[in-house]
């Protein structure tokens, strides 16, 4: 049996949870308990670490993958064009551990060297560049005027940063 990651509509995860455990498919939807405040009251709220997005262990074969995908909220499991494709197991056991140790943590995107970026806060904000390099809590953002061949490059903190576009992720979508 292997991990897989199921795409659901909007808002479905918690849903999507609850009738997989009725069918008796193993799941994992990791989640973060926030403290949301309104004018009139607070509440704690459950918030998937992966938005639109559950795990399912199971085997690769119809009988298990058909009541994944009949499943009221489920989209699709992720792949390719004509195979379903696992998550390795060590991710999974690791977004686990860090779950089930309460340490505080936050949702953040998965950021690549050559990635096009946005400042979201701070002196800089929405200012765009590039980030050529990636350390443990700053990046590298690489101002440039391309007429000229110039550019001027600063440190950045990861957390104030968001991603455009990957030239990963079209590489790979392209070739794909």
């Amino acid at each position: 049996m292997r991990w897989y990651a199921v795409h659901t509509r909007s808002k479905c995860e918690k849903a999507v949870r609850t009738e997989l455990t009725v069918k008796g498919v193993e799941n994992f939807l990791p989640s973060i308990h926030e403290i949301h405040r309104w004018k009139d009251r607070e509440k704690a709220v459950e918030l998937p670490v992966f938005p639109g997005y559950i795990f399912v262990r199971i085997l690769n074969r119809p009988a298990d993958i058909i009541p994944v995908l009949r499943t009221e909220g489920a989209v699709r499991i992720l792949g390719g064009s004509r195979e379903i494709e696992p998550v390795p197991d060590s991710e999974i056991e690791s977004i686990r551990r860090l779950v089930d140790a309460k340490l505080p943590f936050f949702p953040h995107a998965c950021l690549h060297e050559g990635d096009r970026v946005k400042v979201k806060k701070g002196p800089l904000k929405d200012v765009e560049g590039s980030l050529i390099r990636v350390n443990q809590h700053q990046g590298r953002l690489v101002l440039a005027v391309e007429m000229l061949s110039r550019a001027v490059a600063v440190e950045v903190d990861l957390r104030d940063i968001e991603v455009l576009r990957s030239p990963s992720f079209y590489r790979t979508r392209m070739t794909a």
